[in-house]
This record gives C-alpha cells, structure tokens and sequence, in this order.
C-alpha cells in the first residue's frame, strides 16, 4: 500500500511499537466472543451475522502483480452484523509480507480491544475450517511468505469529537452565520425603507443597500466621481458589508470593471494554471490513499508526456505560474499604496499593504482549515481514511501553523490542511516586496544586483539540494518522498518565480511606453516561449528516472526549471499586454474567464475537500483508468465552482469589503 510504511513508523512511534505479546492475555468477553462467532460460522447452517462478518473479510483479488495488495473488505457489512450478545468490529490489520506493506479489513466482535485483536492475529485464532482468515500471499505472486504485523487499528463506530474539533466546528458555523444574519438584517432594514420613503428615494436606497460592491468597486478606481459620496457612513454598513445582498454584487459577473481592468489576460492563466492544479490532486490524492492497480498506472504515467495533467513534475509548474502572478500583483498593489500616499513608502503603507494580505487570505483560509478538523470528527470514514488522514494531516498539533502562516516549514507529516502550505509560502515571498520596491526606488542598479544575487541564489540552492538528497524530477510519492520536505515547500528553492513576478509588475506599472516596437521581436520571442514550454515538460521525462547518485542533469533542471517557466509566462503575458498577443491574447483575455477567476481562491482552498470526501468514504480501492479519473477530476471540478461561489460570498468578500469600507470612511472624513 502506497504511502503506509510511513504512516506505521509514525504511529509505531505514538503507541510504543507492538513489542512482544509475553504476559497479555485476551479478555475473558472477547475470547467468549469470539468463540460464538467462530464456532457458528464453521456450523453447517451458520447464523446470519456469522454469515456477514465472514463476509465481511478482506480477502485476495487478483492484479497482486499490478499492486492491488490490500485487502480492505467491506466496513459497513461488518458494523451491520448484531449479534445476541455483541456487534461487529472493523479492523485494518497492517502486514509486512516480503518487500509489500499492505492492510487487511477483518471483523471481530466489538467486545475485543485492538490488543485482543493483536493477540487474535499473531496467534493465528481466526480460522474458518483449518484455513486461516489472514492467510499470506502465495508463493507464486511473493517471495516471502512471512508475514509481520505492523499495527492494528479498529474503527470506532461512533466518532467523538475532542475539544479541538467541537472548537473548530464552532468556527465554522459563526463564520456561515454572520453573513446570514446580515443579510436577514438589511433585508428587513431595506423592507422598512421601503415603507417610509418614497419611489424615488426607495430607488435611491436599494442602491446603496444593495450596490455596495459595485460602488466601492468604482470608488476605488479613482479618487473622484459620481459615486464618492454614495457610500453609507451609518452603522449598519458593516452589517451591509457581511450581507449577501452586497457580497454577491459582481461575484459571477463578467463586467471588467467589476473583476478587474488591469493585465486581463491574468483571468485565463489563472484559471487554466488552476484547472491543472485541480487535475493533478485528483490523481494524486487517491495515488496516495491506494489504488487498486498502482503499478499499472505507474508504469502507464511515467512512459508518456499526454499525462502531463496528471500527477507529475510537470503539473505543479501550474504553482510557480500562480507565484508568478502573485510577485506580478503584490508589487503593482504596494506601488498604487505609495503613488494614493503621496508617492511615500512609508512603515504604515507597508504595515498596510501586509495586514490587508492577511485580511484577504485568512479568514477562507481558518474557514477551510476548521471545516476540514471538524469533517474528520464527525463523519463516519471507510477504511482508507485512517492511512490517508495520517499521512497527509496533522491538526491536532500543529493547527497553530496554519494561523501563522508557516505550515510550509514544517514537516510534511505535520501540516494541517497540507494544500494550504502555498498560503505561507505565498505570504512569506510577499512579505519581500516592499524591500524590494524600496530598493528600486533608492537605485535601480543595486535593486538589479540584489534581484539578481536572490535569483542566482535560490536556483543554486535548488540544483545543490537536488544534488545531496538525489531527489527526482517525477513525484509520483511526492507527498512523502524528501522530495517535498526538502525541496518543494521551502521559500529558498521556490522564490525564484516570485521574484520574477515582482520585476514584471515593477516594469509593467512603470514603463512610459511600448517595450516591442517591431514584430520580428515578438515572433522570436513567441517561439522562444513555446519552445522552453514544452522543453520543459518533455525533460522531465527524460530525467523521470530517481538518480541513485548526484546527478548534475537533474540539479540543473531542478534548478532552472522553474524560473524558466516563469518567464516564459511573463512573456506572454508582456505579449499580450503590447499588443503581441494576437488569438492568444483573445483567449486568455476573453471575459469567460471572469467569473471563474473572481471565485478562483476559494476554488483552490475548496477542491481538496471534495476530493478527501471522496477517498475517505471509500470502502474499495480505487482503480486507476483514464476515464475514471476524467469523470473524478470533471465532477470534482463542478462541486468545487458551486461550493467556491457559496464560500465567497459567505465568508471571502465580507473581509474583503470591510477594507474598502475603512478606506472610504477615511477619504470623507
């Protein structure tokens, strides 16, 4: 079973190992037990509950060969068995046999703790006829026919949420309950209005009520115009400011000034850049839980670049497209601050420009976090829940991470919500914009030798750490693999993008005229694009092989690659910005992408939800088929555009608002 081994040495660890069964005895009512179930299901005519927890057992299928080794059996058969005297028990016992770990999906009386089950096991008591009900691989399929006991672990029939979790979903409900509340509120303030006004002043009101977005949205815009002094200065614009009647202004909206007039080509990157991230998790997260024919697919991925939007190297160059655009907009955003203060970067305009990112990201951010701790308490999981949560998800000790945004620090095993390590990453590279900008600002010649030593410096930190720990390009166990704790996560291999970004959106906000004033450049620089593109892509499956020493080909693509890419996005999105863009521009540009776009943060926060719903309600291993996994990525793709739509209005805009809210009470007062 894929990723197991490491769950069974950190658990291990928690429980003490299984150490030696001398002076454990198993408990009078179990051993009663399960002798009733035993001997009446050895019976001639056995008992209908005998009858479902036999059946109820993990047994061999077929495809060993192409790594469908567990043996999960059904969890919910077993818990329906009843007994006179007891209930049926689900177990996963956790073997070694050979160079396989793999789990097998028993049924035991629910009398028996997991150390009378262990004592079941190793002493081989389940037995139907003379034939062991654990019975190891044949000879045929595994060279070692020994088997050893890692761990077992019984699921627990009823959940009980500990303070944490009950905490967390608290959380939850408030953060979904505000937003309501106030929108019952200015429904019924607008009601009232209504009543006392008249049609023109009720006009005039619904405007306002009900307008809010679009007015800030415009406000914001320019320093004057017909709506700067339409925004209500009364108490209730906060409770306006949560309510849906306000929120929903403009979410799904196609309008540029409502989702944004600078760089519209952003729109399509970053919803396609998003796509591929989403296609990616929907491979790799039930790859990590198991799957029923992991080699197969194994072999089938790694031999053919169609699979590039699948789990690989390759898909995640989609998170250092989103890094790039994040440095392209953190540097734009800090520069409009200093040009609205009076061309000044001062301590409070970098104190702002940081406290308004936090605004942005957090509050979705705890939202999710506390959705997911509070999910795993009160649902009832199948089978391949519990290798799954432990090796992806750590919250009870390290949910604080999360809350300070530097989870991506930790190791991997240890981060709460793992999909969210991008938020701290993303964070602490925007917290070097404003030295940044600073020094471009002092002088552009030490602000390119400062730019330059970072991005020298972080390619070579990635080529050197590739080197020592002889990391792959291909991450087919990447969530497990060094790979991720060394190398993916931390901000000093994967500040290069971000960097690049930032220089872009310096040169994009400050450039006095066209950068291409000839075609013949732009042709070259198009082909110089596509061809590093798919260069990129296709190394990666020449170098796909793990090296078993340092290798310098795969330091220097690990190296390279992603400041590569990086600027080829940037090329094309300066194409399409001076004009050069062509059916390109058109595309990307193209106010479809909109609405997606406006709803995409959510969506990145969201999809992984769905997707460990999935796993985790499981009780069958997964098989692996192109068109399986098209139907899983298709319909994770819709849950996640209707829940991100919900989750924006109700919990992302609010926050969002509240800071256009200050900035105007500010400016007419």
């Amino acid at each position: 079973m894929k990723a197991c081994l490491v769950v069974l040495f950190i658990l291990l660890r928690s429980y003490g190992g299984l150490g030696m069964t001398q002076g454990l005895a198993l408990s009078q009512r179990c051993l009663m037990d399960t002798n009733s179930f035993l001997s009446e299901m050895n019976m001639e005519h056995p008992k209908e509950y005998a009858v479902r927890m036999y059946d109820a057992f993990g047994k061999m299928g077929s495809n060993v060969e192409g790594g469908n080794t567990d043996q999960p059996g059904l969890l919910k058969l077993c818990q329906s068995a009843q007994a006179p005297t007891f209930a049926g028990q689900y177990c996963q016992v956790f073997l070694r046999q050979g160079s396989i770990e793999y789990f097998v999906g028993i049924c035991v009386p629910d009398s028996c703790t997991e150390e009378d089950v262990q004592l079941l096991v190793l002493q081989d008591m389940l037995k139907f006829g003379r034939a062991s009900l654990l019975a190891p691989f044949p000879s045929i399929l595994v060279n070692d026919s020994t088997q050893e006991v890692l761990l077992i672990h019984c699921v627990p029939d009823t959940v009980a949420p500990n303070m944490l979790e009950v905490t967390c979903l608290f959380v939850c409900c408030m953060m979904v309950a505000i937003p309501l509340a106030a929108s019952l509120f200015t429904a019924i303030t607008t009601w009232q209005r209504s009543r006392e006004v008249s049609p023109a002043e009720q006009s005039s009101s619904l405007k306002t009520g009900l307008g809010l977005y679009g007015t800030m949205t415009s406000s914001t815009n320019s320093s004057s115009g017909p709506n700067t002094h339409t925004f209500p200065l009364q108490s209730g614009s906060l409770i306006e400011a949560f309510s849906l009647q306000t929120t929903t202004q403009g979410v799904l909206s196609t309008s540029s000034s409502i989702a944004g007039r600078a760089y519209p080509s952003l729109h399509g990157i970053r919803v396609l850049s998003l796509l591929w991230i989403m296609c990616g998790h929907s491979a790799q997260y039930p790859i990590i839980a198991s799957i029923d024919n992991y080699k197969n697919w194994k072999k089938a991925f790694e031999s053919s670049p169609l699979y590039v939007f699948s789990l690989s190297g390759p898909v995640f160059l989609a998170v250092d497209t989103f890094l790039l655009l994040g440095g392209l907009l953190s540097a734009r955003s800090l520069l409009s601050s200093i040009q609205r203060a009076d061309d000044t970067l001062s301590l409070s305009v970098v104190i702002h420009y940081l406290f308004s990112r936090i605004k942005r990201i957090q509050p979705l951010h705890i939202f999710i976090t506390c959705l997911t701790i509070g999910l795993m308490s009160v649902v009832h999981w199948g089978p391949y829940w519990f290798p799954f949560v432990n090796t992806i998800m750590d919250c009870k000790s390290y949910w604080w991470a999360n809350l300070l945004l530097v989870s991506n620090l930790l190791p991997v095993h240890e981060i709460c919500v793992p999909w969210t390590w991008y938020l701290s990453l993303d964070f602490q590279c925007y917290t070097t914009t404003p030295l940044l900008v600073f020094l471009y600002r002092l002088n552009k010649s030490v602000f390119g030798v400062v730019a330059g030593g970072l991005l020298l410096a972080t390619t070579v930190t990635s080529s050197v750490t590739t080197a020592l720990w002889h990391l792959p390009v291909f991450h087919t166990k990447i969530m497990t693999s060094e790979n991720y704790v060394f190398y993916y996560l931390r901000p000093y291999t994967r500040y290069g993008p971000f960097l690049i970004g930032i220089m872009t959106g310096i040169f994009l906000t400050t450039k006095k005229g066209p950068f291409l004033n000839q075609k013949w450049k732009a042709v070259v620089g198009w082909l110089c694009c596509l061809s590093g593109l798919a260069l990129l892509v296709g190394l990666a499956y020449v170098l796909r092989e793990a090296p078993s020493h340092p290798s310098v080909p795969h330091a220097l693509y690990q190296g390279l690659h992603r400041p590569l890419w990086a600027l080829a996005i940037t090329w094309i999105i300066l194409a399409c910005e001076g004009g050069y863009g062509g059916f390109v521009n058109n595309f990307l540009s193209s106010h479809f992408w909109m609405p997606f776009s406006n709803i995409s943060f959510a969506c990145y926060l969201t999809h992984p939800v769905f997707i460990i719903i999935y796993i985790g309600l499981q009780e069958t291993p997964i098989h692996y088929s192109d068109i399986n996994f098209m139907y899983l990525f298709l319909s994770n793709a819709v849950l996640t555009l209707m829940a991100a739509s919900v989750l924006c209005v109700l919990v992302e805009k609010p926050y969002v608002l509240l800071k256009t809210i200050n900035t105007r009470k500010q400016e007419t007062t």
